[in-house]
């Protein structure tokens, strides 16, 4: 048993974004436990990571399995400091044209898992203090065409992000910090099979983010807690700017996603060129 290191958890770090938040996180001297729904991946990201990199397969959904990852991470490190609610499911589309299922399978992830994933942080921070990273997204800050579910389930993470914050210093509970990271559109898996589709054209009307600028974002709440940073800060601007004026706001979407559907038609063409 390692209790040299702090510890921390990153949920959906089987790829993507999540993994190289995890890589970040053993970078900074944390002992990490990788977690993901897909047990291979979290699998071979820890193998990857180094051999002292732990995993866990974990469905985010389930408030069991989320403190049983927390439960390991406290008895292998001796404490939790970090814990990354990272995992995320994005279907596009109007509600209308979607399931039930899957309505409810992005309201659960990205919603549900947030809040399990912060319950289960904040009760082995008591006493010791620790910081909780939320991922959000633009899309929790502002109205979002061709993706409303998702936005939705953002909205919730945000607005449960900064409620809690808030129950934590009303109820005197220190040294618990809880930091939203809100990036634009992201070049990951998330957005690879995209390209083609018009209802997510608005996630490349901006500037399409590498994954390791959202990882330098998350670096920085680290190092200073902030409860909502958007990436790039312009963005978050601009969309706080349409929020305040939402008549305004809604007839600018359709000049945005325009942009975007052209951007995605650029993208496209550049890809077939090199194949």
């Amino acid at each position: 048993m390692n209790r040299s290191r702090a510890g921390a958890v990153v949920t959906g770090a089987g790829r993507g974004l999540g993994r190289l938040i995890a890589a970040a996180l053993v970078e900074r001297g944390h002992r990490v436990l990788v977690t993901d729904v897909d047990e291979e991946a979290a699998r071979a990201t820890a193998a990857e990571l180094g051999s002292g990199v732990l995993w866990a397969a974990v469905d985010v959904r389930d408030e069991v399995q989320v403190a049983a990852a927390r439960d390991r991470i406290v008895a292998e490190a001796g404490r939790l400091d970090v814990w990354v609610n990272n995992a995320g499911v994005l279907v596009t589309g109007p509600a209308w044209e979607q399931s039930p299922d899957v309505r409810r399978l992005m309201l659960e992830v990205n919603a549900l898992g947030t809040i399990n994933g912060t319950v289960a942080a904040i009760e082995a921070m008591r006493g010791t203090g620790g910081h909780i990273v939320n991922v959000v997204s633009l899309a929790g800050l502002t109205a979002v065409p061709g993706e409303a579910v998702y936005a939705a389930s953002k909205h919730a993470a945000i607005g449960f992000s900064l409620s809690t914050l808030a129950d934590l210093r009303l109820a005197g509970i220190k040294g618990i910090k809880i930091s939203c990271v809100c990036p634009d559109g992201i070049w990951t898996p998330m957005l690879h099979d995209k390209l083609d589709d018009p209802a997510s054209a608005l996630s490349f009307s901006g500037k399409l983010l590498m994954p390791e600028e959202v990882v330098d974002a998350v670096r920085k709440v680290l190092d200073r807690p902030r409860p909502v940073t958007a990436v790039p800060g312009w963005r978050g601007l601009q969309v706080r700017t349409a929020d305040a004026f939402p008549s305004f706001g809604l007839r600018a979407v359709a000049l945005a996603a325009w942009q975007g559907r052209r951007v995605q038609r650029k993208m496209l063409a550049k890809s077939a060129r090199q194949r």
